[in-house]
């Protein structure tokens, strides 16, 4: 079992939490970015660092990620194929993404794409802060209590 975080746009304070969960259970813990991103020495987490291009992170996520493993993004699209090829996909405000919520989530995703490239304008998402932490911290410990058993 592996935790995969699509790290680009992985908010700081959800790293931290990861690799503090990863150092107590002892889990793998692979970061992958375009850019190198510094991460505590230990045996349980480890960076990979892909060319620059679009999707490049998220290619290689999919094509390493197995079933029993957890992906940490917020790209919706991701999480799809992720959930597709039966692992889960949390994002770092704590929303997991399983079979039964991911089509519904992606078709609002698309939905809003549709919106803002037709001129309507969106005020995005509210800045990342304590209850995000929280929610975040609470699935990832459900994740990995049950991972467990």
């Amino acid at each position: 079992m592996t935790i995969w975080v699509d790290a680009d746009a992985c908010p700081l304070p959800a790293k931290e939490i990861l690799f503090k969960a990863a150092e107590r259970t002892k889990t793998q813990l692979i970061l992958v970015a375009n850019q190198y991103i510094k991460i505590p020495p230990s045996q349980f987490i480890q960076m990979i660092q892909v060319p620059s291009g679009f999707d490049v992170a998220d290619d290689e996520i999919v094509k390493r990620a197995q079933p029993s493993d957890l992906v940490i993004t917020s790209d919706i699209p991701l999480a799809a194929e992720i959930v597709e090829k039966g692992a889960l996909a949390l994002n770092p405000r704590g929303e997991l993404y399983t079979t039964s919520n991911i089509k519904q989530i992606l078709n609002m995703r698309d939905f809003m794409d549709t919106m803002r490239s037709s001129g309507i304008n969106s005020t995005g998402q509210p800045k990342y802060g304590d209850k995000d932490k929280q929610q975040f911290a609470n699935q990832l410990d459900q994740w990995l209590a049950k991972s467990a058993r």
